[in-house]
């Protein structure tokens, strides 16, 4: 494993950037009401790799009840669904930070094998609650976290997926 980009943890303790492999959550398969007009709803569930995106001050202090969390992917599984990122220029577009809603992390255990790398899915941002995180978090045994500064920049790229606004217009060039 890096121990540049990532750190091996045992505790139950949730801090942003940890990766949690196997949550286990609710997805809504057809959110229309039921054909007998009840307001049941037919729902799945689904496990996959999740990374905290909520702040480690909040967790650490117990100012939420729910983690916001985004999935976290290798190149290849993310290409399954994507084909667009199947072809190899479109990852370096991410990886300079050009696409807003996609973030690239190093893989733990090939950092320098950029075709190893992982990535994480702004735009599909889930909660759980943090009992039920802290739990799996301690069946888990080791887990990762990500060290400084790539933690920082992993924060940076979150927020800055939810800061931009576009204006209606700008100023003019200089001439």
């Amino acid at each position: 494993m890096n121990d540049l980009w990532w750190n091996s943890i045992t505790n139950r303790t949730l801090a942003q950037g940890d990766l949690l492999p196997n949550c286990c959550l609710p997805v809504f398969v057809d959110p229309t009401p039921t054909e007998t007009g009840g307001d049941a709803q037919s729902v799945d569930v689904v496990c996959q790799t999740l990374i905290i995106v909520t702040q480690s001050c909040d967790l650490g202090n117990g100012k939420v009840e729910f983690v916001a969390l985004c999935p976290i992917h290798t190149l290849t599984e993310f290409a399954e669904f994507n084909p667009h990122y199947e072809i190899t220029k479109n990852w370096d577009h991410v990886r300079k930070g050009g696409k807003h809603s996609l973030h690239m992390l190093a893989s733990a255990d090939f950092p320098e094998d950029n075709r190893s790398s992982l990535v994480v899915d702004f735009g599909h941002i889930v909660s759980l609650p943090i009992n039920y995180l802290e739990n799996h978090a301690e069946s888990l045994g080791d887990r990762l976290r990500l060290n400084s500064p790539f933690l920082e920049h992993f924060s940076q790229a979150f927020a800055r997926f939810f800061m931009r606004v576009g204006l209606p217009s700008s100023i003019a060039p200089f001439k």
